[in-house]
């Protein structure tokens, strides 16, 4: 709860701390404009990345292979789409690196590893439900 609490209340005002300074030096419209830009950029990658995946998870699935990479992609390319619909500079780069197949890749990799070493420190379990 505390570290949600730090995420939700250090990162805005980071945020928009760094929005000023960026302000101050380059001017308000300058600055207004980035966000703008950055935006529209974003929901372009956000739709073209999602299509892909969802494509290439219909791909996996008339093949009769499980998407689990595709499924995850889907997630990082949510999580990029709506960091990159809020505001700012830090969030925006953590989306653009979520939203590109090349960065994201490595992050899927990432956190395969990691939810493999919580599974296998106990911290995390699978229940599997037969029908």
């Amino acid at each position: 709860m505390g570290r949600l609490f730090l995420i939700f209340t250090l990162v805005p005002l980071i945020e928009l701390a760094l929005l000023i300074k960026l302000g101050q030096y380059l001017g308000a419209l300058p600055t207004i404009f980035l966000v703008i830009i950055t935006g529209g950029i974003g929901v372009f990658l956000a739709k073209d990345q999602g299509l892909m995946v969802l494509s290439k998870i219909q791909y996996d699935l008339q093949q009769g292979i499980l998407p689990g990479d595709s499924l995850l992609d889907g997630l990082l390319v949510l999580v990029g789409s709506v960091l990159l619909i809020t505001p700012g500079l830090i969030t925006d780069i953590i989306g653009f690196l979520l939203l590109l197949p090349f960065s994201r890749t490595v992050v899927r990799k990432f956190l395969k590893i990691k939810l493999r070493n919580l599974i296998d420190e106990g911290k995390v379990n699978i229940y599997l439900r037969r029908f």
